[in-house]
């Protein structure tokens, strides 16, 4: 029998209210899965419930800006800001939990272990990304978000073929309702969860931090110094981190653990959840009790 999550919420400094979920004991170590940016905290369903049944503590969260946490009326959607949220997130949870980061939310996980908060957290899981990310890859992922930003979709199915455009390896939904979830309805149409001003280019102050690759490069050596285990979760048709950008990054930094999961593009825990949640609880029960 499947049990509900828990959420919570913390708000900032500037009024913004960041909307997380607990499943699990919320005594045990905690393991914070890190969204990419056109997800929610609910693309991490699957791998929290497995990650929980092996006695963790699985937190999910929604940036701000995104799913149901507040919208910045700054516009402030600065990586070491999304970091500063997830600092005040795991204030309410257990000491060195496990940071698990896709694509924005590994950005973030660099930021905040390597720079922002050393020596904090147990050890790190960056899913399908790295400082030098592929040009092409990471505008396809734009202009997908991008597309209908403003003028929306009139129905789920439209939703859904847009999805299936840009994921055409994964089978079209069935149960088209699961697609809410990262949507807002207004006036009959439907419009992506996240503010639009994190994306179009009008945000005061944007995530410019993705494109600086040799601070992020710095953020990861210094987490390594620290001690804290690292691993580089990608899937082998993601077009962000190819092959040739994953080996040059576990060239530079040797004591990185490499999974290459096969089946699997960028979205590696939406595609092949079963090999995802495999191979981040063996990397935690080796590493990370």
């Amino acid at each position: 029998m499947s049990v509900a999550p828990t959420p919570f919420s913390t708000v900032r400094d500037d009024g913004v209210r960041i909307v997380s979920d607990r499943l699990g004991d919320p005594d045990a170590p905690a393991v914070v899965f890190l969204h990419g940016g056109g997800q929610t905290r609910r693309s991490w369903g699957k791998a929290a419930a497995a990650v929980a049944a092996r006695d963790w503590q699985a937190v999910t969260v929604d940036f701000r800006g995104h799913g149901e946490s507040d919208w910045s009326d700054e516009g402030d959607y600065r990586v070491t800001t999304f970091a500063a949220d997830v600092i005040d997130v795991l204030s309410a949870l257990p000491p060195r939990p496990v940071l698990v980061g896709a694509s924005l939310g590994g950005f973030t996980s660099m930021l905040l272990a390597g720079e922002l908060a050393p020596n904090t957290v147990r050890a790190v899981v960056l899913v399908d990304i790295v400082p030098d990310m592929d040009p092409s890859g990471a505008s396809r992922i734009h202009d997908f978000m991008h597309d209908r930003m403003t003028s929306g979709f009139g129905s789920l199915d439209e939703v859904a073929d847009a999805v299936q455009a840009y994921n055409p390896h994964r089978p079209r939904p069935t149960d088209l309702d699961g697609l809410r979830a990262n949507l807002r309805e207004r006036d009959g149409r439907f419009f992506w969860h996240w503010d639009p001003k994190f994306i179009d280019g009008t945000s005061a102050l944007p995530p410019v931090e993705v494109t600086e690759v040799d601070r992020c490069h710095a953020a990861v050596d210094a987490i390594l110094r620290d001690g804290v285990p690292m691993l580089l979760v990608r899937g082998q048709m993601s077009d962000l981190v190819t092959e040739d950008r994953a080996q040059a990054f576990l060239a530079r930094f040797p004591a990185v653990e490499f999974v290459d999961v096969g089946g699997a593009g960028h979205m590696v825990a939406g595609d092949r959840n079963d090999l995802f949640a495999d191979a981040v609880v063996e990397f935690l029960v080796r590493h990370a009790r």
